[in-house]
């Protein structure tokens, strides 16, 4: 009986490890499952209330908030300049249209909103009214990383260098856990090349550069911007580079709406063009 026992001990151990190697395995699993459930999620560029006529944008928006709801998406991402001209009354409607949608909506800070060169004053002005001008959020194993491009644009001393760190930290953060990041701005890097002159609508070197190389060392998938008021489409390094269409005024000619996103482990992060709907003939790109 003695001889048996020690001739079994040694399978009861590696039973046992076996059977926890397995329960391990299964937990993660069920974690990695859990973490790439798909979703979508929509993309919204340049609400700009006044760009294409006050009354129109007004308008426009309260048509998306209705569309994007019955869409039933995660969430939505505005990619800056919520409203022409910052002030109470355009912040006060912008935020009354926006409290419509029943999923939460992110935002992005524009040149609008800030300014083009903002100041510790605009920037007080945005928090206490609108809400963080850069933030991270997470949804099912990704990072969606909200950040405030005009203090890349136009550097202000003691916030852009707060803000690159936080950036900087946030992608390595999303690494580290193994989490695609999405980043939401309201200025892209760049509309043609990753080495074109700077412009109205782009980021200087070589600002542009170091982001560009942040986002390729820590796992960027997606870098969804605004302000063109162009579709623009790129591609960086496997980093997919969206402009997406507006509800205020389009310089291209497209018809005003929204880019749909959608997410999943088999064929990654894929968009789609949805047009407004429920618009006038004669209101669907004012000039």
């Amino acid at each position: 009986m003695k001889h048996s026992f020690l001739l079994s001990f040694p399978l009861a151990i590696a039973l046992f490890f076996a059977a926890s190697l397995m329960a391990e395995d299964s937990a993660q699993s069920k974690t990695s499952a859990k973490k790439q459930q798909p979703f979508s999620f929509v993309q919204m560029c340049d609400t700009q209330l006044g760009m294409g006529g006050y009354e129109h944008d007004v308008m426009t928006f309260k048509l998306a908030v209705k569309q994007i709801n019955s869409m039933k998406p995660d969430f939505v991402v505005i990619c800056g300049d919520l409203v022409g001209k910052a002030n109470d009354k355009t912040f006060a409607d912008f935020k009354a249209i926006k409290a419509g949608f029943k999923i939460p909506c992110h935002c992005a800070a524009g040149n609008h909103d800030v300014g083009n060169k903002p100041t510790p004053e605009s920037l007080k002005r945005y928090r206490e009214t609108i809400g963080k001008d850069y933030y991270s959020f997470e949804n099912k194993g990704y990072t969606f990383v909200v950040a405030n491009t005009q203090l890349w644009k136009a550097p202000l001393a003691g916030e852009s260098e707060k803000h690159d760190a936080w950036f900087k930290k946030t992608l390595e953060t999303a690494k580290a856990k193994n989490s695609p990041a999405v980043i939401v701005v309201h200025y892209p890097l760049f509309l043609k090349e990753p080495n074109e002159k700077e412009n109205y609508y782009n980021i200087a070197q070589p600002k542009r550069q170091e982001i560009l190389d942040l986002c390729e060392i820590n796992g960027v998938v997606a870098f969804l911007a605004g302000h063109t008021h162009k579709q623009i489409t790129n591609e960086y390094k496997g980093i997919q580079m969206v402009n997406g269409e507006t509800t205020s005024r389009n310089n291209d000619g497209r018809p005003m709406g929204f880019r749909l996103w959608n997410v999943d482990d088999k064929q990654g992060m894929r968009h789609e063009f949805v047009e407004l709907e429920g618009m006038p003939e004669k209101e669907k790109n004012p000039k």
